[in-house]
């Protein structure tokens, strides 16, 4: 459960890091100086309530893949919700703008989302290029002063969750997953969404003990060399005893020595007992007391192999016989592969020197130390013994690819398109609102996204309730296309095809707020359940790591000779003399 912060008004009461759901920074003033000054210019214009339309979407998938995460739609509701100038952020913009008209504060002052309509792909689903993550609209000036703030919760949030789920599908199902990132985050903020996005897009756990408060995320951890290297011997052991499960008294200290002693005797491990760290086995009996049913030990300290699991194994041994079971080891240098494999070896020798210590053999190893998904897969590969990976810098600063690239443009304003042009074609936009499907294949899994423009009569009709019924399909080229939709690439005239009838079209879009909230907003939990539904429906040359096939965003006939003919319409012809 997520920690509950309390207010004297309970409907203030939220999840997160202040009384509206939000980080306390995510405020009306966390956008660029340019809104502000495109806004006074729309007022001073008095075209500050021409309704207009945003797209947010990007343009390329991240870490060269072909598949996206969205998320951070909640943190964008929760912002729109709060939206509102305070007193000190006027008096402030009246610094920055202070030849601007005393009656555009009272119109700032004014200013919230209530007549603002955002329709929304929901969170934790699979995305893709140009298909619109939100469609935001409402009068210009209020959706102009969004953009920053909701680029800013959209970009970071989907990039990590990705980078989160491209981790997961490189371990697999079986293979547990901690972030281990906060100490090399971008910052308190970018620690505490990382952790939340990291849990959103399939990591299992967390290092960071706030993030576990406030979103509900289990927390996990061992110990540090430093807390190893703290004892030097077994006078370092203020507190030598242990209350067994059965309520006695042990020498947990003296029963670890006698295990090593059996060790040391029954299997052969190429070390003299001189060799082992003293110190070591003290700080594992000192965790061991403290943590009796959850002891997991570091064992690189000193050496691997010649004392961390020897002496990691005469404690989890001492700890047996008092009726505790230990989870494992933790390994954080070294060849990982090679080390995970040794130790499973020492597990299994030490499962067959007695039966009563059969589950020995399947003690938890987890691995830390840079990993990142190039490592995972390698480890894959070399057959690995590892049970768990801790990932930390790779990860939560997405060190392949750092950001994702939203962007937030304008495709109407008062029921006009609006088209944005460049030399570049991929920054060119695709005017007007849209509707967006994702349609599905005979074998269930989804063959292409499609935009249209709204109004037409291919897509007249549709299930109002978008939860994913079949789309009727009336399409006015029947007769040439035999039932088919003719689906197209946005700016290749040649690359086009075919969709039949028999495919299932499923709205993208739900209205999310209009002037409220409209919908119930999913639990982290259940977001990122929606995440592991969507990547099991995507094919798998989609998600694989070497040159995944690319997914097919397409748009309709109407739509592609409505985006040519604003083209040429908007682009200027070049005089020749």
């Amino acid at each position: 459960m997520a920690f509950v912060l309390k207010s004297d008004d309970e409907s203030l009461t939220m999840n997160g890091l202040h009384l509206n759901g939000q980080d306390s920074l995510v405020q009306a003033l966390l956008t660029d100086f340019y809104q502000i000054t495109m806004c006074y210019a729309h007022w001073k214009n008095k075209k500050f309530e021409s309704h207009a339309v945003f797209d947010l979407y990007f343009r390329k998938n991240p870490f060269n893949g072909e598949f996206t995460i969205f998320a951070g739609l909640e943190d964008c509701l929760r912002f729109v919700e709060n939206f509102r100038f305070s007193v000190s952020d006027l008096e402030y913009i009246r610094q920055v703008l202070p030849n601007a008209e005393e009656s555009f504060f009272s119109y700032l002052a004014d200013l919230d989302c209530k007549k603002v309509r955002i329709e929304a792909i929901p969170e934790g689903s699979v995305v893709f290029p140009k298909v619109p993550l939100l469609i935001v609209s409402g009068p210009i000036g209020i959706c102009q002063l969004l953009e920053t703030t909701l680029l800013n919760l959209v970009n970071y949030a989907s990039l990590v969750a990705t980078n989160a789920s491209r981790f997961k599908l490189a371990a697999g199902s079986n293979m547990a997953l901690l972030e281990f990132g906060l100490r090399r985050a971008q910052g308190p903020n970018g620690g505490l969404s990382a952790s939340k996005y990291c849990y959103v897009g399939g990591f299992d756990g967390t290092s960071n003990v706030l993030a576990g408060k406030l979103y509900g995320i289990p927390v996990k951890g061992t110990q540090a060399h430093s807390f190893i290297c703290a004892f030097s011997s077994e006078a370092d052991l203020n507190i030598r005893t242990l209350t067994t499960v059965e309520g006695k008294e042990i020498d947990l200290y003296e029963l670890s020595k006698e295990k090593l002693t059996w060790l040391m005797n029954t299997i052969n491990w190429g070390v003299a007992r001189s060799e082992l760290s003293q110190g070591e086995l003290a700080s594992f009996v000192a965790y061991a007391i403290a943590f009796p049913s959850s002891f997991l030990a570091l064992i690189d300290t000193y050496d691997v192999l010649r004392s961390g699991v020897i002496n990691f194994l005469s404690v989890a041994l001492a700890l047996h016989d008092c009726g505790y079971r230990s989870l494992g080891v933790r390994i954080d240098s070294g060849d990982l592969s090679y080390l995970s494999k040794e130790i499973r070896i020492r597990f299994k020798k030490v499962a067959e020197a007695d039966s009563n210590l059969s589950f020995v053999s399947s003690l938890t190893i987890v691995a830390s130390n840079d990993i990142n998904e190039e490592t995972i897969i390698s480890l894959n590969e070399q057959r690995h013994e590892i049970n768990a990976y801790g990932v930390g810098t790779h990860l939560v600063t997405c060190q392949k690819q750092p950001a994702l690239g939203c962007v937030y443009k304008l495709v109407s304003c008062d029921g006009e398109p609006k088209i944005k042009l460049s030399q570049d074609v991929s920054k060119i936009t695709i005017p007007c609102k849209k509707l967006c499907f994702r349609v599905y294949g005979k074998s269930g899994n989804p063959i292409l996204d499609l935009m249209t423009i709204r109004g037409d009569e291919d897509f007249a009709q549709y299930d109002s309730d978008i939860d994913g019924n079949k789309v009727e399909i009336q399409s006015s080229r029947t007769e040439k296309y035999e039932g088919s939709i003719l689906c197209r690439h946005p700016f290749e005239e040649g690359r086009r095809c075919l969709v039949s009838s028999e495919c299932q079209i499923h709205r993208l879009h739900r209205v999310y707020w209009d002037g409220e909230i409209k919908e119930k907003l999913p639990s982290l939990p259940e977001i990122r359940d929606h995440v592991f539904s969507e990547l099991s429906k995507l094919r798998a040359d989609h998600k694989r790591y070497l040159n995944p096939t690319p997914y097919k965003v397409s748009v309709s006939s109407i739509l592609f000779d409505f985006l040519h003919d604003q083209w040429l319409k908007n682009a200027p012809i070049c005089q020749l003399e």
